[in-house]
């Protein structure tokens, strides 16, 4: 085998589009991902974008944040954490409806493999849904609780 065939096998083999080493990624696992641990961005880490360590980040600053108040449920930082949970609902929600074939097209292109989901990310969209509707009605809760005691408008209420 010359120098010209061995190159040009090499150009075409890292073109391919089943090239190895690029993994195949599961819309189920990206909305369970998203579903689950969405506060801390693990579906991001699981796509690869380029800044999920920001989520991350921010998610553990607000819980570490959280800490130092005696209530761990009635202080600012925790009530910043619906960002990032919230966030992750919407985009659960987003990845399990989203069709198969824009998914393959914009997170699985050069992957041999097609996704061919049944009812998997529909009972994810389910659970999401429920997951989201306690959790981000608590938080709106305690916001207007914690906003309404700072502000002093419940002083002097008799329950």
């Amino acid at each position: 085998m010359t120098q010209s065939e061995v190159s040009s096998n090499l150009s075409i083999s890292s073109l391919s589009p089943a090239a190895p080493g690029l993994a195949h990624r599961s819309k189920t696992a990206v909305a369970w991902l998203a579903c689950l641990l969405g506060v801390f961005g693990a579906h991001w880490w699981y796509l690869g974008r380029p800044r999920a360590w920001m989520v991350t980040a921010y998610s553990c600053l607000m819980i570490v944040l959280a800490r130092f108040y005696p209530v761990w449920w009635d202080n600012p930082p925790f009530l910043l954490l619906l960002l990032p949970i919230a966030d992750g609902y919407i985009e659960a929600l987003i990845f399990a409806l989203k069709p198969d074939d824009k998914f393959d097209q914009k997170y699985n292109p050069h992957s041999a493999r097609v996704t061919r989901t049944r009812w998997a990310p529909v009972i994810a969209a389910i659970v999401t849904t429920v997951l989201m509707g306690v959790v981000l009605v608590f938080g709106i809760a305690m916001a207007v609780i914690y906003i309404y005691t700072s502000m002093g408008w419940l002083d002097g209420l008799k329950l």
